[in-house]
């Protein structure tokens, strides 16, 4: 939907539009529930989460869409395509070597099978060069890369907030930017098609990558964030009667097979839990054994405290998984 409202927008102006839709749809979903009397379970941020907020702002609500459209208008949309996959490939190597989120076989074979299945879905037959525009769009993903795993380090606290915080900032710097150096407002319709975009595609999707982040961690989130152009062909065969290519067979078997092999995980050894503090939401279960005062409505959320506690089960490295491991 970009690459289609990009030949009527300028593109740092889009960048803003997009961005300030996910911000103003989540306003009105934040402001909704407390009208209405629904006060949200989750965390919310604290001052010490606010550097953390800083940076994801700038890295993945600033930079990363003002230099997908910018590369969107220079290249082809079957070229940004194919690149917008180094968005998982980035995150997922961030977390692994920098952050040091486990990784196995499985895992990694999973990884390329999605990637692999990703890229040949994009493959036009007419070769790929790295032209300025797909360098642009390389450099988002790297940015939303470094953002993806900066986030995790906001996934306990309340995600529409995070989300809502994210575009009004960025979409008003990026717009107000845009303005400044000359960009002119495109009609009411156009306007609204940006807005509703943003809202669903930056704002809706951020909210449940970061509940995902929450539960998976980044390397797991960011491996099944490449199904994204697998689910667009299916809706395209659906909406445009596109026919079922080879190619897409392929693909879909691939990314299949990479999903089968995520899905079929199951990390276990004995562990140990250091004692930590924080506040997130959650229900009373092997890692939430704490008392409470008076009845308590679940899940909830609320400062507490973690006792050392060294056990043997099934995880992620979720909130309460992010251990070390040997070899």
């Amino acid at each position: 939907m970009s690459k289609l409202l990009i030949g009527s927008i300028d593109p740092w102006l889009l960048a803003g539009i997009l961005s300030l839709g996910a911000g103003c749809g989540l306003t009105i979903l934040h402001g909704g529930r407390r009208l209405i009397g629904l006060p949200s379970p989750e965390a919310s941020l604290r001052r010490a989460d606010l550097p953390w907020l800083a940076a994801v702002v700038i890295f993945g609500g600033v930079l990363g869409p003002l230099l997908l459209m910018l590369g969107l208008s220079m290249t082809s949309a079957s070229a940004g395509s194919l690149l917008l996959n180094v968005e998982g490939l980035a995150t997922m190597v961030i977390a692994w070597v920098i952050f040091r989120e486990n990784v196995d076989l499985r895992l990694l074979f999973g990884a390329v099978a999605i990637l692999a299945g990703a890229v040949l879905l994009s493959w036009t037959g007419d070769g790929f060069r790295l032209d300025a525009g797909s360098l642009l769009v390389v450099a988002a993903c790297v940015n939303w890369g470094i953002d993806n795993n900066l986030t995790r380090k906001l996934s306990a606290s309340d995600p529409v907030q995070i989300a809502m915080i994210k575009g009004l900032v960025a979409g008003t710097t990026n717009l107000v930017l845009a303005l400044a150096v000359g960009a002119s407002l495109p009609s009411a319709t156009l306007f609204a098609a940006g807005v509703i975009a943003g809202f669903l595609g930056v704002g809706v999707s951020l909210v449940m990558f970061m509940l995902a982040l929450r539960h998976l961690g980044t390397a797991r989130t960011g491996a099944y964030f490449s199904l994204a152009p697998f689910i667009g062909a299916v809706l395209a065969l659906a909406l445009f009667r596109e026919p079922i290519t080879g190619q897409l067979a392929v693909a879909a078997a691939l990314m299949g097979i990479g999903l089968w092999l995520h899905l079929r995980e199951r990390h276990e050894h004995e562990h140990a839990h250091d004692p930590i503090e924080h506040d997130h939401l959650h229900t009373h279960d092997e890692h939430h054994d704490h008392h409470h005062e008076g009845p308590v409505t679940e899940p909830h959320s609320h400062w507490h405290r973690h006792a050392p506690l060294r056990h043997s089960h099934a995880h992620y490295p979720d909130l309460h998984h992010r251990h070390g491991h040997r070899g």
